[in-house]
């Protein structure tokens, strides 16, 4: 019999691309209001003044200014301290 027989099934062959994440403007640099700051999956940068942060943690300008990053100590959940880094606008 000249026939080819059925080749089966894979369950690879799937790739989706990256998703262009991390920061986009860097401390000093000026951001108008509205502008994309950072990228994230989850809040590994917290918004701080005239920041706002979207539905996706995207942290995105408030105000129109400078770009400015700092760390506090701030409790988590179950009471301990850790440092956090917050992202703000200074206006001009």
């Amino acid at each position: 019999m000249a026939h080819i027989k059925a080749g089966g099934k894979t369950k690879n062959g799937r790739n989706s691309p990256g998703q262009r994440l991390g920061v986009k403007l860097y401390a000093g640099q000026p951001a108008n209001a509205g502008q994309i700051l950072i990228r994230q999956n989850g809040t590994r940068w917290h918004a701080g003044e005239n920041v706002r942060i979207a539905k996706d943690y995207t942290l995105y300008a408030g105000v129109t200014g400078e770009v400015a990053f700092n760390k506090k100590q701030m409790r988590d959940f179950s009471g301990k301290l850790r440092q956090r880094t917050f992202i703000t606008i200074v206006p001009n």
